[in-house]
């Protein structure tokens, strides 16, 4: 196993919203009375199923509440272990979900605010994603105008898969408003269900909508870079969360092919896509869907043509590996820092400060 690097950043935990009730003090009177008049369910259908394997390590699952929802267990399992020195939290309690754009706006505030005071409050090494509307840009971006004076929230929280490809003008409020405040953006895997989660229509296994997950970021990276986005936001930082690795070289080499020869038809992507992934995207390491040959694996990183495109992350509690095997075989020393500390110091400019 490759050594690990001490005092690593993890970007990709998933502290858990144990129930609705916990939101309750930090929602509106409004959406308290509402949601509860309502008899609103709970919002768990961009999470893991409660009982599948993947949601939870068998050796992190609690013996009673949700995977992710203690404290105290993230300290020992995620934080301790690995000898983290700050991790970032990704939750991903279901605003997004919502259809009513003004109650998924309450929710999100209600679920920053919650992060905010009963986990960043009372762990130094936590810092946060701000989870947004995603049904309204505008309402978006004031959410991320309210948080992002609290420095410990160090991305904005995208999902994959929502009403439209993220790179629709429609989502530009978003990406402004993030780039106002120097904040990267988080695209994660996951899906508000809109719309089927292939191309072929609605899948019939959990299995099928796990895999889709992968072409759904190709899609998604495709879309920010034709669309223009990192034409017009040239600053801004772009962090593809459990979308899997071994995708990107063969898809940026059928994209640039078809960008050389379709240029009239994009004027505005003005680099390379392989070009601009290197400037501004970057991916999470787990879940590792790289070969178990280590020579294989080297040849990959390779393809990838940059030592700058990976970041740390366990991506707790859900189960990619087991024991301390975070990291795959082979690593050099170098590599290993790379991705676990100088990496993500260079994509969040907040963890600089």
């Amino acid at each position: 196993m490759s050594v690990l690097e001490p005092g690593g950043i993890d970007c990709d935990i998933h502290p858990a919203v144990p129930n609705l009730k916990a939101l309750h003090p930090y929602l509106s009177d409004h959406w308290r009375d509402s949601s509860i008049q309502r008899g609103l369910h709970e919002l768990e259908s961009i999470a893991y199923p409660a009982n599948s394997p993947l949601t939870s390590r068998p050796d992190w699952r609690p013996a009673g509440g949700k995977p992710g929802s203690d404290l105290a267990l993230l300290r020992a399992h995620a934080l301790d272990p690995f000898n983290t020195s700050v991790a970032i939290c990704n939750c991903l309690y279901g605003a997004q979900l919502l259809f009513s754009e003004d109650m998924g706006a309450g929710f999100a505030r209600a679920i920053n605010d919650w992060m905010a005071r009963e986990w960043l409050d009372n762990e130094p090494r936590l810092r946060a994603s701000i989870v947004v509307p995603m049904q309204n840009p505008e309402l978006a971006a004031e959410e991320i105008d309210r948080v992002a004076p609290d420095q410990r929230f160090v991305q904005v929280l995208l999902l994959v898969m929502h009403d439209m490809p993220l790179g629709k003008r429609h989502y530009w409020p978003i990406y402004e408003a993030a780039r106002r405040h120097g904040l990267p953006v988080g695209i994660h895997a996951g899906s508000a269900y809109r719309h089927p989660v292939t191309p072929l229509g609605w899948p019939t296994y959990y299995t099928e909508d796990y895999a889709a997950q992968a072409p759904a970021f190709q899609q998604a990276l495709s879309s920010l870079i034709c669309e223009g986005v990192f034409t017009r936001f040239r600053d801004l930082k772009v962090v593809l969360i459990e979308s899997g690795f071994t995708w990107l070289p063969a898809h940026l080499w059928r994209l640039t092919k078809f960008w050389r020869g379709l240029r009239m038809e994009v004027p505005w992507v003005d680099r390379a896509p392989a070009e601009i992934v290197r400037s501004n995207v970057r991916l999470t390491l787990q879940p590792v869907d790289g070969p178990p040959s280590i020579d294989a694996l080297q040849k990959l990183l390779a393809h990838m043509g940059s030592d700058e495109l990976l970041l740390f992350s366990t991506d707790y509690p859900h189960w990619q590996f087991d024991g301390d095997a975070v990291l795959p075989e082979g690593l050099s020393r170098q590599l290993v820092r790379k991705i676990m500390v100088d990496n993500p110091r260079a994509t969040y400019a907040r963890l600089a400060q």
